[in-house]
């Protein structure tokens, strides 16, 4: 429509004295009645073009909101405290990555081959907790090796209500995802870290491939050609010249589930493979620009989503993106990767002395790349109700000294109790009904009017006021003597030593010359 023909339309509306087909005042050949209408039908076309892309946006992100399958965050019945806020008020953030082997579909079935495991429980072969400082300035990752020996805890399947009871020895790690799902997963790993889990993504076969293909391949190194096969037919079938190449599709997922053909063929190999594919998938995630077109973005959103199963606080694209959001900002040389240091148990593994040390690193928010300064303890306010008089304060002690490879320390309940009761705490009295594991020692507390009680008795026994914590899980002021003090009656810290174990492997994220080693009997 010409700019003239735009306004003699606009005068035509408004002196409309002159009829539809009287001549225009320029001279100008008769303006047909049906002209006007067209306008209308164009307008009421245009309002129903741009209610209809609105609808089917709203359509389109319910599609994708409905993809993504939900489970509970923690199936345990223990809890762990959230960190406290670092004086700008901000909090870390901890997310639990874990791989399936389910292969409960047609198509993780093609995958993950293993046809005499077909519609078995599924295992969490994959374990990855993600930790993002409370500043965002940086990024740690610990992998745990799936065949770790630990106590699996009390979970219960929110399903059909079964109760899978506490392991009585120590079992897989991979076994957790088979008590209940997901939820038992971050339950062990809670009660294995002392860590406070906020979410989990946990993703399958199919879910790999999926997205390896949407971001358009990932690049990785072997020093050597790799073939993973060997006479009896084991591996994952990974075939790659030496070099850098880009892995997409069922390639993708080759390589991060080989172990025959990387290094010793163990599972810690194969955990250092699968760091070097994260960090090149965070570098392609931040870098590739294909992943500016609409349709890369939108396939991407689809098989992501179509993917995952994730706790209720990350069930919609929103949350997701949010999440995307808040790990974006950490740069690549910001991200280390770690493997949970280990020893061999036969031909398993289990945490070393090293990984406690790795876990406070996490559990205190000190960067594993050693770039910041240790931060400062938060500002301890004074509780709002005092403490009552020494003798008036009932704690009940327990013995928290067991761990995953030590038998508890004889005694220490009564020890600490008869300590307490000579020093004027007459109401001190020892559990002595059952066996607990605490990294640290620490003094809990259920409600505000016994924060000032729960202060007097750490003061007295040297602990530091960062380890008195608010907690549901007791009634009263309780003392738990964690593995950090197996012995003596006065509580001495540890001395803190903030530097990574060289055991944990670290991996820097701006690494991009890493290349996986290949054993002599895999090349070709």
């Amino acid at each position: 429509m010409t700019q003239n023909a735009t306004r003699e339309t606009a005068r035509d509306e408004e002196l409309a004295p002159a009829p539809d087909d009287a001549p225009p005042a320029d001279g100008s050949a008769p303006r047909p009645r049906r002209f006007r209408r067209i306008l209308k039908w164009s307008a009421a076309v245009l309002a129903l073009l741009i209610l209809a892309a609105g609808a089917a946006g709203y359509l389109y992100y319910r599609q994708l909101n409905d993809n993504i399958r939900k489970d509970p965050l923690n199936l345990g019945d223990s809890k762990v405290a959230e960190p406290t806020p670092n004086a700008a008020g901000q909090t870390p953030l901890n997310i639990l990555l874990i791989g399936s082997d389910a292969r409960d579909s047609e198509e993780n079935q093609k995958l993950g081959g293993a046809r005499e495991t077909f519609g078995s429980t599924p295992l969490a072969d994959v374990q990855m907790l993600v930790h993002l400082s409370a500043d965002r300035s940086n990024m740690s990752v610990i992998s745990m090796p799936r065949d770790t020996l630990l106590h699996i805890p009390k979970c219960t399947d929110p399903d059909d209500g079964t109760v899978y009871p506490a392991s009585e020895g120590r079992r897989m790690t991979n076994e957790s995802l088979g008590h209940g799902g997901p939820g038992c997963t971050v339950a062990t790993w809670q009660e294995l870290t002392g860590i406070h889990i906020d979410h989990f993504v946990m993703v399958d076969f199919a879910g790999v491939v999926a997205m390896a293909d949407a971001v358009g391949g990932v690049p990785v190194c072997v020093d050597a050609n790799i073939h993973s096969r060997d006479s009896q037919g084991h591996g994952s079938g990974l075939k790659l010249p030496k070099g850098t190449h880009p892995v997409k599709g069922e390639q993708a997922l080759q390589w991060l589930r080989t172990r025959y053909g990387f290094e010793d063929g163990s599972d810690l190999a194969r955990a250092k493979a699968q760091h070097m594919y994260m960090n090149s998938l965070a570098r392609q995630l931040r870098e590739n620009a294909t992943l500016s077109s609409p349709n890369n973005l939108r396939r991407l959103a689809e098989e992501a989503t179509r993917a995952l199963t994730v706790d209720p606080g990350l069930d919609t694209v929103k949350k997701l993106y949010d999440l995307s959001t808040e790990l974006r900002k950490v740069k690549p040389e910001r991200i280390t990767m770690t493997t949970m240091p280990n020893r061999y148990v036969g031909a398993r593994v289990e945490p070393t002395e090293d990984a406690e040390k790795l876990f406070r690193l996490v559990r205190e928010d000190i960067a594993l790349d050693g770039r910041d300064a240790r931060p400062k303890p938060p500002v301890v306010k004074p509780p709002a109700d005092p403490a009552a008089a020494d003798s008036a304060i009932a704690v009940q002690v327990r013995n928290g000294t067991r761990t995953d490879t030590l038998a508890p320390a004889q005694g220490r309940a009564s020890a600490i109790a008869g300590e307490l009761k000579e020093k004027g705490f007459t109401g001190a009295t020892a559990d002595t009904a059952g066996a607990y594991t605490e990294k640290r020692t620490v003094v809990r507390y259920p409600s505000a009017d016994l924060e000032g009680d729960a202060r007097r008795v750490a003061a007295v026994l040297g602990i530091p006021a960062d380890a008195v914590k608010r907690s549901t899980d007791v009634s009263g002021v309780t003392l738990v003597v964690g593995a950090d003090w197996r012995e003596g009656t006065r509580y001495e810290a540890p001395e803190a030593d903030d530097t990574t174990p060289e055991s944990a492997q670290a991996l820097n994220g701006a690494d991009d010359k890493a290349c996986m080693h290949v054993s002599p009997g895999f090349t070709w």
